[in-house]
């Protein structure tokens, strides 16, 4: 059958594992190193607090907005364009005894005196501050609960030191990805955690395409050692992964550029997630289970002993 993209000749992909597991390693204290820094830029949905979308006739001018929303004390006010220049976010802390109404109604009268320019409110969400722990609680264990599940289901399914470069790879991806909208401080809300978690499942699906064929290639291929099978069933799977990337990603960035502001961090969160995954079900999961000293004996199926077969041969 005719595959798009099909290497005629096996590709020596383990010969530039050294300089991967550098650039990993490189990406990976860089992405700690932003966290420990910067942290993440939670989003109302986690911090708690209430978020405003305001419309302008003309271009918004940001300075002079916060300047107006602080004479009216509203210093801490978080002011950002959403979308276009005629769109702004005013994000504020929780406040109590204030209805969100209310609060709203505040901030455009502080914005019309403050700027002189007719504005409108477009909407106004408030979530509390425990509801924003809550859900920064339930999406961290969801991520980590998510993680103990494939290694268990690999585990089980294939050896432990593939299972061990499946979730490694899975977890490199999610640091790298998160490193990089805090380096950006990128607001992180609820979608931002769906799409870690759809990245997950589609590098898993991805890394398990290559572990399937590196499993059949070991138990059918009697010549060659852990290197050479492992590239040529990297190899082999390459047609398949490179069109399915290439064909996810031609969804995703639609959604990033014409999927507008409210799914742009969503849409972001899957374009580098799947690209990340699609590096590391080669680079990572694979050479990581090499470096673990994957054999064929690791995948060999355990000989069963048939009921009285020692008698039988004992008979003369």
């Amino acid at each position: 059958m005719f595959q798009l993209m099909k290497a005629e000749k096996t590709i020596d992909f383990m010969r530039w594992s050294k300089a991967a597991f550098l650039f990993s390693m490189l990406m990976i204290i860089a992405s700690i190193a932003t966290l420990s820094t910067k942290w993440l830029n939670w989003g109302l949905d986690f911090t708690g607090g209430t978020l405003i979308e305001v419309g302008f006739e003309q271009p918004a001018q940001l300075p002079d907005i916060r300047s107006a929303l602080e004479a009216k004390g509203f210093g801490d006010a978080t002011v950002q364009n959403f979308g276009t220049a005629r769109d702004v976010i005013v994000r504020l802390q929780p406040r109590e005894n204030v209805k969100g109404e209310e609060l709203g109604n505040q901030i455009i009268s502080a914005i019309k005196e403050g700027t002189g320019e007719q504005v409108e409110m477009r909407r106004i969400e408030f979530v509390g501050p425990n509801v924003g722990d809550e859900l920064t609680e339930a999406g961290g264990l969801a991520i980590l609960v998510s993680l103990l599940c494939i290694l268990a289901y690999v585990s089980m399914r294939f050896q432990w030191r593939l299972a061990a470069g499946a979730v490694l790879a899975l977890a490199h991806d999610i640091i790298i990805t998160l490193g990089i909208f805090s380096f950006l401080q990128i607001e992180v809300d609820l979608t931002i955690i769906a799409a870690l978690l759809t990245v997950v499942g589609y590098s898993l699906n991805d890394t398990i395409v290559v572990f399937d064929r590196i499993r059949e290639n070991f138990l059918k291929m009697r010549k060659g050692d852990s290197n050479d099978i492992i590239n040529d069933a990297i190899t082999q799977t390459l047609s398949r992964t490179l069109i399915t990337s290439a064909t996810t990603l031609f969804v995703v960035i639609a959604l990033f550029t014409q999927g507008g502001a409210m799914i742009h961090g969503f849409a972001l969160a899957l374009l580098l997630g799947i690209t990340i995954g699609t590096y590391s079900s080669i680079y990572v999961a694979s050479a990581l289970a090499l470096k673990l000293g994957i054999t064929r004996e690791h995948l060999m199926p355990t000989p069963i002993d048939k009921e009285g077969e020692e008698e039988f041969e004992q008979m003369p």
